[in-house]
């Protein structure tokens, strides 16, 4: 080959590839223009939440005046309750389920019901006409620039100040060896739990010897199964909760002194006991250890493995039983919060709701996040109106640091 026919190759090989690049572009260019663009909304503020504690600040956002949306993931407001187990009763008197601005319609030493709460949410929301958007549901919350940018789908929510409004109770915690259990057996967390109509006739285990877990095993030894009970004793609170001792003096010392003004982040007990009480359970309410005895429900010790399918036991006890109900808690699913707020264990690091390495972002709702009361509904106001008003301060001084500095008085004007 010649020089010259070297050089009418290289030149025709030159030609080939940008040719290959345009069209390339041009390709990207044409599905830029197909696809659809994000629709944008901008606020001075987003709640991702739209249960109690979502709601809670939303409330005082609106008494500030404030432009803020609410982002639930539910169809309808209250969702997350109706959705529990049919009996389910809360665990606090209708006196302690208010949320700030509206007492909650029931007698006052009454336990309300999961769907007479999920009711109560609802017209909460109705009657001071929260901005609640149902049915968006958050899938990657990041930073763009100085604003936040909540995504949902084709969505995008902008702002410079976000309020993460849930609890840490999101995805139900199993143990890796449920999935050896035999395939025969009936599995179910408590947040699929709804009756006893979803069992198979046999023997029940309920592991997990909390609240939750007491009641689902009287419920579920009430219906005629036999019910092993398995879970570390949470102990009771020491007066029965239908007692007047209870509800006129014991019930209002524990819940609005000790959970609400002893034990907090603020005090040197509150600190020791927060430690303890982030990964415990709270001591039996309305259900007592005799209560268990005497519906025929067998305490087993703790679930440690499967052996031949069936679960096995620390003591080495091997159940033959037909159905598992697990009621062993459940982990905080924050992952779709693509921000560096995380420890090395997971948790969010925050003071008292407040991101100090992300400015403009909050957490209400979490356990123990100011007080033990933080995570229940009587707690939820005071958190609300606390980190609402570390909002105001921060949108103060972001428009603060807005106004252009004043033009200097020249010399002739003196």
């Amino acid at each position: 080959m010649t020089t010259n026919q070297s050089i009418q190759v290289d030149e025709a090989m030159r030609l080939i590839e940008e040719g290959a690049a345009s069209m390339e572009l041009m390709e990207r260019e044409a599905f830029r223009s197909v696809a659809p663009a994000r629709k944008r909304d901008r606020f001075d503020v987003i709640v991702i939440g739209g249960g109690q504690a979502g709601l809670s600040v939303g409330y005082c956002l609106a008494r500030a005046g404030v432009r803020f949306v609410i982002l639930d993931a539910q169809a309808r407001v209250g969702d997350t309750w109706r959705a529990r187990w049919d009996s389910l009763r809360l665990f606090t008197p209708a006196k302690f389920d208010s949320l700030v601005g509206m007492p909650f319609p029931a007698p006052r030493n009454a336990f309300p019901t999961k769907d007479e709460m999920a009711d109560y949410l609802e017209s909460y929301a109705a009657r001071f006409r929260l901005p609640v958007q149902s049915g968006v549901r958050v899938e990657r919350l990041y930073r763009r620039g100085a604003q936040f940018v909540a995504q949902s789908g084709s969505r995008e929510f902008e702002a410079a100040r976000v309020v993460v409004a849930m609890a840490n109770w999101q995805r139900p915690r199993l143990p890796p060896f449920a999935a050896a259990l035999c395939p025969d057996i009936v599995q179910l967390h408590s947040r699929d739990y709804r009756n006893p109509r979803q069992l198979q006739l046999g023997g029940v285990l309920v592991v997990g010897a909390g609240n939750s877990g007491a009641e689902i095993a009287m419920e579920v030894a009430r219906s005629g199964h036999r019910v092993w009970l398995s879970g570390r004793d949470v102990g009771q609170i020491p007066f029965h909760s239908d007692g007047f001792l209870w509800r006129n003096v014991v019930a209002p010392l524990v819940f609005r002194v000790v959970f609400h003004r002893m034990l907090t982040v603020r005090t040197a007990l509150g600190r020791k006991v927060r430690g303890k009480m982030l990964n415990a359970a709270t001591p039996l309410i309305r259900v007592r250890p005799r209560d268990l005895a005497a519906a025929g429900i067998e305490r087993v010790a703790r679930v440690v493995g499967v052996r031949h399918g069936a679960p096995l036991l620390a003591d080495g006890r091997v159940l033959d039983l037909a159905n598992v109900i697990w009621s062993s808690g459940f982990s905080p699913a924050f992952d779709w919060i693509d921000l560096p707020i995380f420890g090395a264990d997971g948790e969010v690091l925050h003071e008292a709701g407040v991101v100090e390495s992300e400015p403009g972002l909050y957490f209400v709702g979490l356990h123990f996040l100011y007080a033990m009361s933080s995570s229940m509904i009587h707690g939820l106001s005071r958190d609300a109106d606390r980190i609402v008003q570390a909002i105001m301060t921060h949108m103060k001084q972001a428009a603060s640091q807005s106004i252009p500095p004043a033009e200097p008085l020249s010399a002739a004007a003196h």
